[in-house]
């Protein structure tokens, strides 16, 4: 009994000091520095770019070897930088019915409970929520399977097709900007259904599938291959595209869009579509285009 009081009280304590870490964004103008730090990722002054992404670089270990372009000096503006593209060859498709969509680190993957999905030990929060309000949208992936994957900043951050799909809707959901850093994600409770967000709505041979693109702090905009660029401007009302009437498909591995300054990707998959390895667990790191999952509708 003194050990699960032990425990208990270790969990608390730490949860505490989450919370305590993560109060002075709740007093910070997140808008405001997203702002600064988008005009700054976009100028293109070469006295600038010439000290931010060197510095970047070292600052956070990015691996430049893998980079089409691997000079610093060959990048117009910190943007451009960070949505470079990688060399041909050096990440394969895995021979696999899902891919992983991204470079990052998994930080939850598992079964959407009671139409709720895991963020942190204690922190669940709502699918509909995450999707926007859409109730209807949501039912599709009660008892489903979902995957969240943070991307750091040393990560490559073009987002890709973890299958083929057909695209059929984009929402786009104001909110927050909250980091998405670890202590964040077990600080913040509902962070990825508070934050802005871009839901993109696929149909796929396997039934319906989501990709959210979380935004956090200091990103400044996100982008899809179909639309450009869809925040900013930011609006305080949700907006919605409709691609019924367009044969919008997408291959697995095809790049479906980017973060400036990176942030998160939440899968949804509806039930018994996908069945996630045993080593897909929390905190391991990902690259993308290898296997993530084997599909259970063949």
């Amino acid at each position: 009994m003194a050990a699960d009081w032990a425990q208990g009280a270790t969990v608390k304590v730490s949860d505490l000091i989450d919370r305590l870490a993560v109060l002075p964004q709740y007093l910070l103008p997140k808008q405001l520095l997203t702002v600064i730090a988008g005009a700054g990722a976009a100028s293109r002054a070469k006295w600038w770019t010439r000290a931010v992404i060197p510095w970047f670089i070292a600052r956070y270990g990015v691996n430049m070897a893998e980079a089409a372009d691997p000079g610093p000096a060959g990048y117009a503006c910190f943007n451009d930088f960070f949505t470079r593209a990688l060399r041909e060859g050096v990440r394969p498709l895995a021979q696999a019915d899902f891919v992983s969509p991204v470079d990052g680190a998994i930080v939850q993957c598992g079964s959407i409970e009671g139409g709720k999905l895991l963020q942190a030990k204690g922190h669940h929060y709502s699918a509909q929520a995450l999707l926007g309000g859409d109730a209807r949208l949501a039912a599709q992936f009660d008892d489903g399977e979902f995957a969240s994957l943070y991307l750091s900043p040393k990560d490559y951050h073009r987002i890709h097709m973890p299958c083929d799909g057909r695209l059929v809707r984009m929402i786009h959901v104001p909110g927050h900007l909250f980091s998405v850093n670890p202590t964040t994600v077990r600080g913040v409770p509902g962070l990825f259904a508070r934050n802005e967000r871009v839901v993109c709505v696929f149909e796929s041979d396997r039934g319906p599938f989501v990709l959210v693109l979380v935004g956090a702090t200091i990103v400044g905009s996100v982008a899809t291959v179909w639309h450009g660029v869809v925040s900013p401007p930011r609006f305080a009302r949700v907006r919605e595209w409709h691609y019924d009437d367009r044969a919008a498909v997408l291959r697995q591995g095809e790049e479906m869009g980017r973060f400036l300054l990176g942030s998160t990707v939440v899968m949804l998959f509806t039930r018994h579509t996908l069945d996630f390895p045993s080593d897909w667990v929390r905190g391991r790191a990902v690259r993308m285009g290898e296997a993530m999952a084997v599909s259970l509708k063949k």
